[in-house]
């Protein structure tokens, strides 16, 4: 009866697993028949299967084997890959201090310390039963990646500008690690020139033709699912000699000002970068002020030039050196004029009223001094004919008033002598001895006597009225 419930068992798990067998399988199929034969005969069994247990290299692992109705039999442990029997019921067999056993509630605990890679394999837990019944989990000592330098390239490496090269990164470590490459600055790769990607895999990373632009840090990162990851840094160094931008090859500025000139300069390895002006390097001092900022194997060089003077004006140059070569650029700093400043409104304002007081003034001290001449020009004319004029007074009083006719028509504005006192505001005085100002634009000239134009406007009336004079003379006689 016994016999035949077994084969029974047997068949149901060969119509469970009809395709093929594999060794969990076999293994499954063995210890389901020794729970069968252990329940009926009531001998030793084992109460659950092995786990397989996954441990850090370095870490603690525990492999249980739990077995009922014991008895008196016993148990041991044997680590099959090495065909190495650990222990026997409550001692240790191996020679190895890492493994222990402990026992409780029916179950056999076997303790790995501080794992390493060997100790990963299958683990039986055998009772000695006739027949032996047995059972195996498997233990898996995992290893994080581990970048290894000697076959990777070194941390620094350098390359001339248009070349090739190609940089490795190894990595041992349980699964075998996965190699992906990025740039550090966060910029693409690009790859075979054509293709740009922001992550790589692979162990080697080909860059062909190699440009400034690609210098930098690059990270090659090994994963395999253990933590921790782990990367390398490897610094590209592109080689080239030095080239200059000038912005402003001219720059124009007043005597008397501070002027700032610039360079932009590029160069790997980096450059000696340096101003001379009239064959002379060009320190910092009092006159000069120099500045230097560099971002990689880029360079911005400026000189300040203080109170530009005569002999600052000319041409300056801006030179970069590296064991590669060496470059140069030119700036010519010319002399410009100084811009006039505008007068302040409120100098305007003064003059403005300035001229409004002076001016009126001035007309009334010419006009003034004009009738003075006139009416002694006229006195003196007549006076020197006195004779002629004192024998016919009708004659004289038709001239005198035929002259004050004249000369009320001949003054400036055709108006009469009220006209010309209420040009004059009103009021006698003013004569020739009094000071007179010229109002030029908008500054002030000031002079003892009126300018010499209206010194000769006066000699103008003068003889104007010297011929009205000899007219009227005629035409009495």
């Amino acid at each position: 009866m016994f016999i035949i419930t077994v084969i029974k068992l047997l068949l149901i798990a060969l119509n469970i697993f009809p395709s093929r067998f594999t060794n969990r399988r076999i293994m499954f199929l063995i210890y389901m028949t020794n729970l069968v034969t252990h329940v009926m005969m009531d001998e030793p069994r084992f109460a659950q299967p092995i786990p397989n247990v996954t441990v850090a290299v370095g870490r603690d692992a525990n492999l249980p084997c739990v077995v009922e109705h014991l008895g008196g039999y016993k148990v041991a442990w044997i680590h099959i890959d090495r065909q190495m029997i650990l222990t026997i019921h409550r001692h240790v067999i191996s020679r190895i201090p890492r493994y222990s056993i402990t026992y409780t509630d029916n179950t056999w605990l076997l303790h790995v310390n501080q794992a390493h890679q060997d100790d990963r394999g299958y683990y039986m837990c055998q009772v000695n039963t006739n027949p032996m019944i047995s059972q195996v989990g498997y233990l898996q000592v995992v290893v994080p990646p581990n970048i290894l330098d000697i076959e990777s390239t070194p941390s620094s490496v350098a390359v001339r500008e248009n070349q090739n090269i190609n940089m490795t990164c190894r990595a041992d470590g349980f699964p075998t690690p996965k190699i992906i490459w990025r740039r550090e600055d966060g910029e693409e790769i690009a790859v075979e020139k054509k293709k740009k990607v922001l992550v790589y895999d692979g162990d080697v990373l080909p860059l062909t033709k190699v440009s400034r632009n690609e210098m930098g840090a690059y990270l090659c990162i090994a994963t395999n699912g253990v933590p921790p990851s782990v990367s390398k840094r490897i610094i590209l160094d592109v080689e080239f000699s030095p080239m200059i931008w000038v912005p402003n090859q001219l720059v124009g500025a007043p005597a008397g000002t501070d002027v700032t000139i610039d360079c932009h300069t590029e160069a790997h390895p980096k450059a000696i970068i340096y101003w001379v002006y009239n064959s002379v390097m060009v320190l910092p001092s009092k006159k000069y002020k120099t500045d230097y900022t560099e971002n990689s194997y880029r360079a911005h060089m400026k000189l300040t030039i203080r109170n530009l003077q005569y002999g600052d004006f000319g041409n300056y140059r801006c030179i970069s050196k590296n064991s590669l070569g060496e470059t140069e650029g030119s700036i010519r700093v010319y002399e410009i004029p100084l811009p006039s400043t505008p007068s302040k409104q409120v100098t305007h304002t003064t003059v403005e009223s300035r001229e409004s007081n002076i001016i009126p003034s001035l007309r009334n001290d010419t006009t003034k001094l004009q009738q003075t001449d006139v009416y002694g020009m006229k006195n003196d004319l007549f006076t020197g004919s006195g004779s002629s004029l004192a024998g016919s007074g009708s004659s004289s009083a038709a001239s005198s008033s035929s002259s004050s006719s004249m000369q009320t028509s001949l003054l400036p504005g055709g108006a009469s002598g009220n006209s010309l006192s209420a040009l004059s505001g009103g009021g006698a005085g003013g004569g020739s001895g009094s000071k007179g100002s010229l109002a030029i634009g908008k500054s002030m000239f000031y002079t003892e006597r009126p300018p010499n134009t209206n010194a000769a406007a006066g000699l103008l009336h003068r003889l104007s009225w010297l011929s009205a004079g000899l007219i009227l003379l005629l035409a009495a006689l």
